[in-house]
């Protein structure tokens, strides 16, 4: 039977595809040119309302929990078949929506999506509690892993479908039900997802979808049935959504901002190392949580590293992210760009700049949000520039000496998210990957995730894991129960409670 088109006019509520409640509508759009794009449908509160009563129902009815994790192992399989089927259209949708060049969508973000889903796909299958025992005589105790019930999930706009799986995945493997809001400048790949779940058969009311702004997400956070908050955002939003959910004292996940150090040392492969700053630094336009933005290099080979840097920013390739051919597309939107263009200003006068610190020109797209890729060097460690996660194709190249220093500095920042060390002395790898206090380490390479390991960060880059085994941890809940074998219908210990010992 042939796959259905991909639309992105309705919202996935238990089951169907309908237009909102109050039937409301927005336009995005297209940040490669900055004019009016997709029109998309937008939620209100009662569609949140409708949404969780169907997660709700679906939860309690056992109609996902209840079927078995060989069942479920089968939908999330036919799920991420259903994705990979419609791989090119959902690659063009996201490159489109969040104006990521088109290799990046297609060869890298979606695949990694659909891979990880087929991870958690398997591990539904391995959920198991611990073995039983006799703790106290007469009793045998024995643990049970159990879904938590209806999560709430808000994804970002710089990676939404792929963040969309990292979300859902470990949620739906272990029996929970979903709802999910996209970020509001980029809905497209999250509603097509409704049409391809109902593509691949997910039970009604298993994952709903909902679109909008603050008010839907409030209504989410807000909602007494919802018992998980999952958050991929800025810092200042994860502390917000943390105060509202201890109203109702649910649970919270939250992955939230970075500022990875990136630490050469005079050891390293430079030329290495200067690839691994241009890709790690310019990733998705700088729009990457995991993004090396500070980049400290040791004193005896700064000079060397930054004219091989420079030359290699420079051969960047700016443009329309639908070409191919086209390293960096451009920020997400204008309030984006003004951001980035704030940060930046903080620092003239204050530093250097190697190259870029302004509005990059696409001959045909003069109204899209491009910046230049842009190196700062001489500011001070307290700068905004160093400390602000900018979310935008700005680095910072700072010199150091020694090693005890260069941990200091790193550590330093609020966030603890993901850094990176490049070296050739294996004693040296390991203290550094140690004393480093980020969620994420890299030695020799920047950015490579997998979904078979945790991703999660450290201090105010939040708590829980994104992937792997610990993600389904996160979305379970423990219970201990506890057998009578002695069949005996006073306890010796009664006593202590009621009436006299015998």
């Amino acid at each position: 039977m042939a796959l259905k088109t991909l639309t992105t006019d309705r919202v996935l509520l238990d089951g169907k595809l309908v237009e909102p409640a109050g039937k409301g509508h927005y336009t995005l759009t297209n940040p490669a040119t900055g004019a009016d794009a997709d029109v998309v449908p937008e939620c209100g509160v009662e569609d949140v309302t409708r949404a969780v009563a169907a997660a709700k129902a679906a939860f309690e009815d056992g109609r996902w929990s209840g079927i078995g994790p060989s069942a479920r192992s089968a939908a999330l399989y036919k799920l991420a078949d259903t994705l990979e089927q419609h791989l090119d259209d959902l690659a063009a949708m996201e490159s489109r929506n969040v104006g990521k060049p088109i290799k990046l969508a297609h060869d890298s973000d979606l695949p990694f999506a659909i891979d990880c889903l087929r991870f958690f796909a398997g591990a539904a299958r391995t959920l198991d509690g611990r073995a039983s025992h006799e703790y106290v005589p007469g009793y045998t105790s024995m643990i049970r892993r159990e879904p938590i019930g209806v999560c709430g999930q808000l994804a970002p706009w710089n990676y939404p479908l792929m963040m969309a799986m990292w979300k859902i995945g470990p949620a739906l493997a272990a029996g929970n039900t979903v709802v999910l809001k996209p970020a509001p400048e980029t809905p497209l790949t999250t509603l097509a997802l409704g049409v391809l779940a109902q593509e691949a058969g997910l039970p009604a009311g298993v994952l709903n979808i909902v679109t909008g702004g603050d008010d839907v997400g409030k209504a989410l956070v807000a909602h007494p049935d919802v018992r998980l908050i999952s958050l991929t955002g800025a810092t200042e939003t994860g502390k917000a959504i943390t105060k509202a959910a201890a109203d109702t004292l649910k649970r919270v996940h939250m992955e939230l901002g970075g500022k990875a150090p990136f630490i050469v040392f005079n050891d390293a492969d430079l030329e290495a190392a200067a690839q691994g700053a241009v890709v790690g630094g310019f990733v998705n336009t700088g729009q990457d949580c995991t993004a090396a933005t500070r980049i400290y290099v040791q004193e005896s080979v700064y000079d060397t590293f930054v004219k091989r840097l420079l030359e290699l920013v420079g051969q960047i390739r700016v443009g329309d992210p639908a070409s191919e051919k086209t390293d960096m597309g451009p920020l997400v939107s204008a309030a984006q760009l003004e951001r980035v263009e704030m940060l930046v200003n903080s620092a003239k006068g204050k530093g250097a700049f190697l190259t870029g610190g302004k509005r990059a020109t696409v001959p045909g797209m003069e109204n899209g949000f491009f910046y230049e890729p842009t190196i700062i060097t001489r500011v001070a460690d307290d700068a905004p520039v160093v400390t602000d996660e900018i979310f935008g194709p700005v680095i910072v190249v700072l010199p150091f000496s020694s090693e005890d220093e260069v941990i200091a500095r790193a550590n330093a920042v609020r966030y603890a998210l993901a850094g990176s060390v490049w070296t050739g002395n294996t004693q040296r790898a390991m203290r550094t990957s140690a004393a480093l206090q980020f969620g994420t380490v890299w030695v020799n390479d920047h950015l490579p995730l997998t979904g078979e390991m945790p991703h999660g960060g450290f201090k105010q880059s939040g708590f829980g894991k994104d992937m792997s085994l610990y993600a389904i941890d996160d979305y379970t809940q423990i219970k201990h129960v506890m057998f009578d074998n002695t069949g005996a219908q006073r306890k010796p210990w009664h006593y202590t409670i009621f009436g006299d010992a015998e």
